[in-house]
Formats: structure tokens, C-alpha cells, sequence
């Protein structure tokens, strides 16, 4: 189980809260015993709702069961609260609005897009409520784009996000108003093509005499966005830090001591002096490069303004962020990117892989769990890179079709039943193969 604050207050919360998933294989009858609850009149209910994901049924709603004293050890068929074990309090859940998803939901007449939008973001449906937006092109958009093309620029003066006020702003605008507590973080795939050695966003890596110049890059698109009414809570500094993509797509390698230097002598001061809320977090890439991590949070000045990790589910364990939450406890994580591949035969019905995967990622510290792509066609476009990603929703280029993917239906779980106040909780209980079961205290 887990419990969510408010996306408002979440960035001055500084005290560690709850986030564990229980993945069991039955429905289960829960035990608590008495001397193990602090209040027992402050959360606790006598109905329990459980919704299950299994076989055809897709978060399908099951028997209530009902709170009882235990009786002597712990069954493998009970719930046992312990109030002392707390853990780390969840952000939300949500997806990416690439410019690729933005044109997607605009294909859709407005009345079916505001139907989908209060499906997935409004707090009493789905209630999805973190989004990760590009800050230029990323593979998956129309066309390859950065806000300052063509020969070098070091003054910025032809700077402008005007390609982002055709789809990507007025969708951000429009979830949230569906969501008014959506959190917004920007992820980019590479700098303008002038600032790196190869001389385009395709692959390559950055010369470090454009940092300062890229940092006030950043914090114009900040500051733009902010003007649009759309203002982003937390930033990283780059996407998959660790790869160029063979130069197939916008990306760019950052070493460990560029991306050290960058944040701790340029984008953090700008950032703190600029006045803007907007928060760093490191890596954005893959489970295994945690060393990488632990040996970029040893810099102290590094972590006077970064204390954040952002991860990815592509390479490695989830048990590996624990291996930096075991040296740096007070260190927040968060999944910024996973999804299917609409190649794959399980696409629709692969919820319950989906599940256990948001399980292991809650279950090793992080704070919100967000998918790639919200929305693409039948054919995984629009696409200018070589990966075939799928959406979290299909929506047909010719009829506008809405068709739900299994990492859709493994949101439903999560996004609908973690609130704030769920009461702390350890459990003991059997693993059943293809099966997910969802608790929910209200």
C-alpha cells in the first residue's frame, strides 16, 4: 500500500511517508492487532474495497472484507498493520506528453479529447497527476526541433518555443484543468545541434564551453513555459545520460563530471538566483548506472542543489535505486520512463507484467511512476527514432479509435486506490503467477 500528498504541498515535504505495493496472488481477509495501531479510530474503517487484476478482468471490483484482532502469529493470508514502518510518501503516477502524445490527443475532436482527459487525469477517475514534458525534440515527435536553430547562438537571440504552442502547450493547459494538481517535470533529449561537437542533436555530446550558455537556454524555456501558464516543478538535466543512440535520434552523452559541473557551477545558481521553484533531479537513466550515482552525490556543492534521481526501467534491477537510498536515505527517486512496444503481442494484455514492475519500483523508494508516451497511433507514431514504442493509449489515425493498453489497465490500480490516507502497512502474504490484487483503504 502506499500513501500520496498533494502535488501542491509536495515539494516543502521533507519527512519520509509511506510507498509499499502489495502484489498478492488471493483476496485476503486482513489481521491487525490492536496494541499495533497508534489511533485506531483516525483511519481505519471496518470496509475494505479490493478490486483484482486477473485473467480478463481488468481492475474489476471484488468482495469487501472487514478488519479483525489478530490472533497469534501472522497467516499467510493476513494483513498485518505496523504503524512504526513508514516509508517514503508518493507523488502520483502519469506519463509523458511528448510532442508526438500532444499531436495524438489533437486528433481527436474536442469533445472525445475532454472525455479521455477526464478519464485519465481527473482526480475521480484515473487522476493521473505527473507528466514529463521534452524540452525540444525527442524521438518521438513530428519533426526534429530545438528552440534556437541553426549556426551558433551564444546570446539566445532567436530563442522561442513557438513550435510548442500548436499542440503541446494547450494539451498541458487542458490536463490541468482536468487535474489542477498535475505535477510537471521536463526531461531534454539534446541541446541545439551548435552547442555539441557533431553539430547536430542527433547523437554526439556537449562542449563544455556552451554550459552557461545552456543553462540560460533551460531557464528561457522555464520562464517561457511559466508564461504560457504552464509553470514545471522539477527538471532533469538530461535524458538516458549514458547513450548517444548510435546518433539515430535527439540525444546526447553527458559523462559524470559534465553533468557534476553542469548543475553544480551553471544550471543550479541560475536556477537559485533566477527565483523559480523548479527542482534538479540526476541521472534519468537506467537502473544499473546506480554507482554513477552514488559517486555524484559524494560532491557536497552537487547536492546544495540536486538531491533527486530519476530512473528508467530499461537496464538492470529496481533493487539496484535501493543500493542508493542505503548511502543516501534522504535522497528522493522517481521512474520517469518505461512503456511498451505496440510490436509486442502482450500490448493489451500485459497489465499484470505492468503491475509487478509498479510494484518493484514503489517497493525500492520511488515517489511517482511515470510511463512514456500517454498516446500514440496504431503504428507507434509519430516517430523519428528507431525504437516501435507503444502508447499508454492507442488513438487510431483514421477512425480515433481509443484503445487501452496493459500498462494502462496496471495504472488503475495504483492511481485510483493510493491516497494519503492509507494507514502504514507490512504484509505477509502468497504470490499467485498473472495475478494482481489491489487494497484499498478509504
Amino acid at each position: 500500500m502506499a500513501r500520496q500528498t498533494s502535488r501542491r504541498n509536495f515539494l516543502g515535504l521533507s519527512a519520509l511517508g509511506l510507498a509499499a505495493t502489495v502484489v498478492p496472488g488471493e483476496l485476503v481477509r486482513p489481521a491487525v492487532a490492536a496494541s499495533e495501531l497508534t489511533n485506531e479510530t483516525s483511519n481505519v474503517r471496518p470496509d475494505i474495497s479490493i478490486w483484482v487484476t486477473s485473467g480478463d478482468e481488468r481492475f474489476a471490483a471484488a468482495p469487501k472484507a472487514t478488519w479483525r484482532p489478530a490472533s497469534g502469529m501472522a497467516g499467510n493470508d493476513q494483513l498485518r498493520l505496523n504503524p512504526s514502518v513508514k516509508f517514503q510518501q508518493i507523488l502520483g503516477f502519469g506519463g509523458a506528453f511528448t510532442d508526438a502524445a500532444c499531436y495524438s490527443f489533437n486528433r481527436l475532436l474536442p469533445a472525445e479529447r475532454e472525455q479521455l482527459f477526464h478519464e485519465l487525469f481527473h482526480p475521480s477517475e484515473m487522476g493521473l497527476s505527473v507528466g514529463r514534458i521534452c524540452v525540444g525534440s525527442s524521438d518521438y515527435s513530428t519533426k526534429l526541433y530545438s528552440y534556437d536553430d541553426g549556426e551558433a547562438d551564444p546570446d539566445l537571440t532567436r530563442f522561442s518555443i513557438a513550435h510548442d504552442r500548436e499542440f503541446i502547450l494547450p494539451v498541458l493547459r487542458q490536463a490541468r484543468q482536468a487535474n489542477p494538481d498535475m505535477f510537471l517535470f521536463s526531461s531534454p533529449w539534446s541541446p541545439p545541434g551548435w552547442m555539441k561537437f557533431n553539430g547536430t542533436m542527433l547523437g554526439g555530446s556537449m562542449r563544455n564551453h556552451y554550459f552557461a550558455v545552456y543553462a540560460k537556454y533551460y531557464l528561457k524555456f522555464l520562464q517561457g513555459y511559466a508564461a504560457e501558464g504552464v509553470p514545471v516543478q522539477a527538471l532533469t538535466t538530461q535524458n538516458e545520460v549514458d547513450t548517444d543512440q548510435d546518433g539515430k535520434m535527439p540525444a546526447c552523452i553527458w559523462g559524470q563530471e559534465y553533468e557534476i559541473q553542469f548543475v553544480r557551477d551553471h544550471l543550479g545558481p541560475l536556477l537559485a538566483s533566477s527565483g523559480l521553484p523548479t527542482r534538479i533531479w540526476l541521472l534519468d537513466h537506467n537502473y544499473n548506472l546506480w554507482g554513477r550515482v552514488v559517486c555524484s552525490l559524494e560532491d557536497d556543492k552537487l547536492r546544495q542543489y540536486a538531491h533527486t534521481v530519476a530512473w528508467h526501467g530499461y537496464a538492470g534491477t529496481p533493487d539496484m535505486m535501493s543500493k542508493v537510498h542505503d548511502v543516501y536515505p534522504e535522497v528522493e527517486m522517481h521512474w520517469t520512463e518505461g512503456g511498451p512496444d505496440y510490436t509486442d503481442p502482450g500490448y493489451l494484455t500485459d497489465w499484470c507484467k505492468w503491475g509487478g514492475t509498479f510494484s518493484d519500483v514503489l517497493n525500492h523508494w520511488c515517489r511517482s511512476i511515470t510511463a512514456w508516451n500517454l498516446a500514440l497511433d496504431e503504428h507507434g507514431k509519430p516517430n523519428i527514432g528507431p525504437f516501435p514504442c507503444g502508447g499508454v493509449v492507442t488513438i487510431n489515425s483514421q477512425t480515433r479509435e481509443i484503445t487501452r493498453s496493459g500498462q494502462y489497465w496496471a495504472f488503475a490500480g495504483p492511481a485510483r486506490t493510493i491516497e494519503l490516507r492509507l494507514a502504514n502497512m507490512v504484509a505477509s502474504v502468497p504470490l499467485k503467477a498473472n495475478s494482481v490484487t489491489t487494497l484499498a483503504w478509504r
